[in-house]
C-alpha cells in the first residue's frame, strides 16, 4: 500500500499519459487548429484503442478545457510572479509579449477565435480573473488618470461586473481595458503573420503602442 499522501504507481502513470495525450493535442492544434482536434486520432498516434483514451478524457471538450486551463493557470501565474517581484504597468506588458511568442498556439488557443460548440467551464473564467486582477493591481498603484473623467470611464462606473469585487476607480478600469485590447491586437496580428514582410520589427510597434498608452496616462516608459 502506498503511504499516505504519496501517489500511488496507477495515479502517477495515469497522470504521465494524461500528460503525454495533451501534448499529441498541442501538436495536432499546432497544424490545424482546435477545432479539428481529434481523440480517435491522438489514440492512434499513441498506439491505443478510441475507448482507452476516452478513459482519461471523456470528450472533446474535456481535452480542450484541460488545455485552456493550462494556459490560463500559466499567464496567472506568469503575471502573479512578475507582479511579486514589483514589475510595473510597462513590465507586465513585455511579460505578457513573452509569454504569447514562447508559444503561439497556447496564445491563439484563449485568445484566438472561440473553438465552434465549445464553452468553457466557469472555473476557467475565474482562472482569466486572476491575469484581470492583477492587471487592476498595476492599473490602479499608477495613480490617478491626468485630465477628467472620460465618458467611457463615466460608463463603467455603473458596468464593472467583469471587474469583480477589485476596487479599482473607473479610471483605471479604463486603462485597463484599453491596456488589454491594445497590446492584444498587436500581439494577434503579430503572432498569425499578418507583419511578415511588411519590413519592420513587430517589437518596436509594440513598444510604441506601449510608450503611448502610457504617455497618455501621464506616466513615464522605460
Amino acid at each position: 500500500m502506498a503511504e499516505t499522501g504519496t501517489r500511488t504507481p496507477r495515479e502517477r502513470y495515469r497522470d504521465q499519459v494524461r500528460t503525454e495525450i495533451k501534448d499529441h493535442a498541442r501538436q495536432q492544434i499546432a497544424t490545424a487548429g482546435a477545432s479539428a482536434l481529434s481523440l480517435n486520432a491522438i489514440a492512434k498516434r499513441m498506439g491505443m484503442s478510441g475507448p482507452a483514451l476516452y478513459r482519461y478524457f471523456a470528450s472533446r471538450d474535456d481535452l480542450i478545457t484541460e488545455l485552456v486551463r493550462d494556459a490560463y493557470r500559466s499567464l496567472a501565474d506568469t503575471f502573479r510572479a512578475a507582479a511579486g517581484t514589483g514589475t510595473d504597468l510597462p513590465g507586465l506588458a513585455h511579460t505578457l509579449r513573452a509569454w504569447a511568442l514562447d508559444d503561439p498556439q497556447r496564445y491563439f488557443l484563449v485568445y484566438g477565435t472561440p473553438v465552434p460548440g465549445y464553452h468553457a467551464p466557469d472555473d476557467i473564467t475565474g482562472i482569466a480573473s486572476e491575469i484581470m486582477t492583477t492587471l487592476l493591481d498595476a492599473c490602479t498603484a499608477a495613480g490617478p488618470a491626468d485630465g477628467p473623467a472620460t465618458p467611457f470611464e463615466t460608463h463603467l462606473a455603473d458596468h464593472r461586473d467583469w471587474a469583480g469585487d477589485h476596487p479599482a476607480p473607473p479610471a483605471a478600469l479604463h486603462w485597463a481595458l484599453t491596456f488589454w485590447t491594445r497590446l492584444h491586437g498587436v500581439l494577434s496580428l503579430e503572432l498569425a503573420g499578418h507583419f511578415t514582410g511588411m519590413g519592420f520589427d513587430p517589437a518596436e510597434l509594440f513598444a510604441s503602442e506601449l510608450a503611448v498608452l502610457v504617455e497618455r496616462r501621464g506616466g513615464a516608459i522605460r
